[in-house]
C-alpha cells in the first residue's frame, strides 16, 4: 500500500451533487471533506427525480462543491494524487456531468483519473467506516438496487441474489406519493411509522418461501395501493390513524423480506468459513433505523459482526467515491480522457442481470 494517498472525489449518480477529499495512510482512512448540494426542492413539484432537471443542476453546482470540498479539508488540487468519479451507474445526464468535469480537473492538472462503480462505492463504504476485512457480506439496498454481495476486493463482487422488481427504496418513494407523503418517501414513511400499528394490515412478503436470495416490492407496493382504495371506499377518505398504520404495516414487510433474505445469504456466506465473519449494509435505506434493527438482529444470531455506515455515508456522498478510487488507484486502475458514462454496470459480471429495472437503471 502506498504510504499516503489523498484523493477528490465527484458524485452526481442521481439527484445529490457531491464532492469530497479523503486520504488514506497506514493509519487509516479519514474524510477531510464532504459536501453533498441536494435537489429536493427542484423535483418537489414533479413528484421524483426528473433527470434533466437533475443533470443540468449538476452541471452548474459541481464546480461549486469541488471547491468547497478543497477548501473544507484546506488543500488545493496539488494536493491531490488522483482523481475518482463516479461514472456509472446512474442517469446518463448527471453521470455524464461529473464525468466531463472530472475529466476537465485531469486535463487541467495532469492528475490521474479513477472511474468509480457508484454501487462499489456504497459496497465499500464499510472499509472506509470500520476497516473491516475482505471478505465480507454486503447488503446494497437504495433507491434503484437491492442486491447481496459477497466482497472480496475492489473488484471482486459476488452477487447472492437481488431484486427482481422495484428495489426497496423505489417502493417506499412510490408508497408515499400513493399515501400523499413527501419526497423522499423512506424518511416520511418511517416518521409516519412511529408509534403506529404494524399488524393492522396483512401486507404480503414477497417471496421468503423461495430457497433463494432474491427480493420482489412491487406486489407489496400494489397490496398498499389495494389496502389504501378499499379504506376510502368503505369510509370516503384516510384518516391520519390509517395512513401512519400503512405505513408502519408496509415497513414491517419490508423488514420481515429483507431479515429472511439475509439469514439466507448469511448462512450461504458463513458456508466458506471467513476467518473474520462480517455483514454489512449501505445505500439510502440503511438509514431506516427498524431495518438497521431487524438486520443486526439476523447477523447476531448467526454470530457474524455487524456494520452499519454513519448515516450520512448511507445516502449518496462522494466520500465513499474517493475512498474507492483509492482501493483501485492502488489496485492499479487508471482512466484517461476516454472514460465514459454508463448508465448500467453492474459489479458481478459473471451472472446474467436480473429481470427488471430501476429508476437507477438495470438490476445487477
Amino acid at each position: 500500500m502506498t504510504d499516503t494517498l489523498t484523493m477528490l472525489g465527484l458524485e452526481s449518480s442521481c439527484d445529490d451533487t457531491a464532492a469530497a477529499v479523503v486520504r488514506r495512510s497506514a493509519s487509516g482512512a479519514e474524510v477531510l471533506a464532504s459536501v453533498v448540494i441536494g435537489q429536493t426542492g427542484l423535483h418537489d413539484a414533479f413528484g421524483g427525480v426528473v433527470p434533466e432537471i437533475a443533470a443540468r443542476a449538476h452541471a452548474e453546482k459541481l464546480d461549486v462543491a469541488v471547491r468547497q470540498a478543497l477548501d473544507d479539508a484546506g488543500l488545493t488540487l496539488n494536493d491531490m494524487d488522483a482523481i475518482a468519479v463516479t461514472s456509472g451507474p446512474g442517469l446518463i445526464g448527471g453521470v455524464l456531468s461529473g464525468v466531463m468535469c472530472a475529466k476537465g480537473l485531469s486535463a487541467a492538472t495532469g492528475l490521474p483519473l479513477v472511474g468509480v462503480n457508484h454501487l462499489a462505492g456504497h459496497a465499500l463504504t464499510p472499509r472506509l467506516t470500520d476497516a473491516i476485512a475482505y471478505p465480507y457480506l454486503m447488503l446494497l439496498v437504495s433507491g434503484g438496487h437491492c442486491q447481496f454481495l459477497i466482497v472480496r476486493g475492489p473488484q471482486d463482487f459476488t452477487r447472492l441474489g437481488g431484486t427482481i422488481d422495484d428495489a426497496p427504496g423505489e417502493a417506499f418513494d412510490k408508497v408515499a406519493r400513493l399515501l400523499g407523503l413527501p419526497q423522499p418517501g423512506g424518511p416520511s414513511i418511517e416518521r409516519e411509522a412511529m408509534g403506529a400499528n404494524p399488524k393492522r394490515f396483512p401486507l404480503p412478503r414477497p417471496l421468503i418461501d423461495r430457497d433463494d436470495c432474491n427480493l420482489s416490492f412491487s406486489g407489496l407496493k400494489t397490496a398498499v395501493l389495494r389496502t389504501r382504495d378499499a379504506l376510502v371506499a368503505e369510509f370516503g377518505g384516510l384518516t391520519r390513524a390509517d395512513r401512519a398504520d400503512i405505513c408502519a404495516s408496509f415497513q414491517a414487510a419490508v423488514c420481515d423480506v429483507l431479515a429472511d433474505r439475509m439469514r439466507r445469504a448469511l448462512a450461504r456466506y458463513l458456508a466458506e468459513n471467513p476467518v473474520t465473519p462480517c455483514v454489512a449494509v449501505a445505500g439510502g435505506v440503511a438509514a431506516n433505523m427498524a431495518i438497521r434493527a431487524r438486520l443486526e438482529a439476523v447477523a447476531a444470531d448467526l454470530g457474524a459482526q455487524f456494520v452499519a455506515p454513519p448515516l450520512k455515508l448511507c445516502t449518496d456522498n462522494a466520500a465513499m467515491i474517493a475512498y474507492a478510487g483509492i482501493e483501485l488507484f492502488e489496485d492499479g486502475v487508471r482512466h484517461d480522457l476516454t472514460l465514459s458514462a454508463r448508465p448500467r454496470w453492474p459489479l458481478d459480471t459473471s451472472q446474467a442481470a436480473l429481470v427488471g429495472s430501476g429508476k437507477k437503471g438495470a438490476k445487477a
